[in-house]
């Protein structure tokens, strides 16, 4: 072989060798999911027929040395539906999402425009205030069957600990459990809390630092008394106290949390709601968690999944930055840079991810809320980038807040173009077709589960997080999505 022909050989060799590293170094962009449609529709004629879970099998509850883990269930395995059709509940489970959504952005307008303790009960209350007359484990459940979009998890209050069902809300720091002598209280699957049958229950004075982090509180013979209000009309009223949570084996004293005498809405099932949020008053606060996280069992489910605190971020996770509001500490925002639809970015100035310095926009992960909400220009490009690559696809009327809907009643299985989040270092996190059409009926009706909003401020709803762990690493700011660590 002649030199010049050794050393084509070699250039050759180096070439494919960089430019084979190179392809391994560029993302890998997923541009179709499967839609597996009968199944999805098998789903929403089943859960009429699942049976409850007796509540002694939900408090079994995963232990080891380094963490505690809880328990986490649909509502759906909780109460029987009250609904005699599919689509009766997707149209009750959207209606609560709404006033869900108006509920936090208001609550942020609120803040950005600068609110006193006085503005925060008009707010909560229409109007007025009811003071006149607020490392560890659970499993998680869906609340779908009620209309609502709130997983459960199985907590002991009190000493010795009464096992009660409570919703867990990453937007709110308050948690709060309905308690014995109730005024007013809403149907719940366990026995009201009776603060007499505990030697671990003791009221907050109003000077304590408890009492005064509340948004909205009152002093009436030398005890805190609380209130919160919820954008679709819930709300629970009573005295501020603190409690022996047990999660598990483990207990944990001096919790403090709302004694709800006065309760009213739609929660029904739940005894009353965890706090997951970023504030001081919030159960992974007052547990100095380092971190937590949750994996959301699919809506039409009666399967269980776990709330894990002080678990580390799975190593396979997809990791995007954690941020938070200046001005208000509950809500967690995440870090995105950008949308794909079928493998390709759309033209969306990363600016509409991002908060402002006043605190507006911004994305927030919530799993309260079912249906990820963007700003409208947002919603319009994903939409029609979604629309026209699907035009085989049979299109079906509209469905409350779902504008773009189908007709998929004569298909067993259906390719589409995968919907992905970007975050930073050209991070990607591609959903499962079903996490972004969902069967609104049980005759084949899908629909497109973005919505748009008229409000700075996006959301990241629990359909979009469902089958995948999503870790908190509050030491760090940073969040962990990992796809099918239920």
């Amino acid at each position: 072989m002649s030199m010049a022909k050794i050393w084509l050989f070699l250039l050759i060799a180096v070439f494919a060798s960089v430019s084979g590293g190179l392809s391994r170094s560029l993302p890998h962009r997923t541009k179709t999911s499967v839609l597996d449609v009968a199944a999805s529709i098998q789903r929403t004629t089943e859960i009429f027929a699942f049976e409850v879970k007796s509540p002694v099998e939900e408090e079994k509850s995963v232990m080891d040395s380094s963490s505690l883990a809880l328990q986490l269930n649909s509502r759906i395995s909780i109460v029987k539906t009250s609904h005699s059709d599919y689509k009766s509940l997707t149209l009750s489970r959207l209606s609560r999402d709404s006033a869900r959504v108006r509920s936090l952005t208001a609550r942020i307008d609120l803040v950005i425009r600068g609110t006193t303790g006085a503005d925060l009960r008009t707010f909560g209350n229409g109007g007025g205030s009811r003071f006149r007359a607020e490392d560890f484990e659970s499993p998680i459940v869906s609340g779908a069957s009620q209309g609502s979009g709130e997983y459960f998890s199985r907590v002991g209050i009190g000493r010795p600990p009464s096992p009660v069902y409570m919703v867990l809300d990453t937007g709110s720091d308050v948690s709060w459990v309905q308690c014995a002598p109730c005024a007013d209280c809403y149907e719940q699957t366990d026995p009201i809390f009776e603060p007499t049958s505990s030697t671990s229950f003791a009221s907050l004075s109003c000077e304590t630092e408890q009492c005064k982090s509340l948004d909205v509180s009152e002093c009436r013979n030398g005890t805190c008394l609380y209130e919160v209000s919820y954008g679709d009309g819930s709300s629970t009223v009573g005295d501020f106290v603190t409690e022996t949570v047990t999660l598990g084996s483990t207990s944990l004293s001096n919790i403090a949390l709302g004694c709800g005498h006065n309760n009213e809405g739609l929660f029904v099932g739940a005894a009353g709601l965890l706090g997951l949020g970023g504030g001081s008053l919030s159960f992974p606060s007052q547990l100095n968690a380092s971190s937590f996280s949750y994996c959301l069992v699919d809506r039409d489910s009666d399967s269980a999944s776990t709330l894990d605190f002080n678990s580390p971020i799975p190593p396979d996770a997809v990791i995007a930055p954690l941020h938070r509001n200046p001005n208000l500490d509950t809500f967690f925002y995440l870090g995105v840079t950008g949308l794909s639809v079928g493998g390709e970015i759309l033209p969306i100035p990363e600016t509409s991810f991002q908060m402002s310095q006043d605190g507006n926009g911004g994305i927030i992960i919530d799993s309260g809320t079912a249906v990820t909400r963007l700003q409208t220009t947002v919603y319009n490009l994903l939409r029609d980038a979604f629309v026209k690559s699907t035009p085989y696809l049979q299109s079906a009327r509209g469905v409350a807040l779902f504008d773009t809907c189908y007709d998929l009643s004569s298909k067993s299985r259906v390719e589409v173009p995968t919907v992905s989040f970007h975050f930073a270092n050209g991070k990607e996190l591609p959903l499962p077709a079903k996490n972004y059409l969902l069967p609104v009926d049980s005759e084949g009706t899908f629909c497109f589960a973005f919505a748009p909003t008229d409000s700075a401020l996006s959301i990241l709803g629990n359909a979009q997080q469902q089958g995948t762990r999503v870790s908190f690493d509050l030491t760090n700011s940073l969040v962990g999505f990992s796809p099918n660590k239920c």
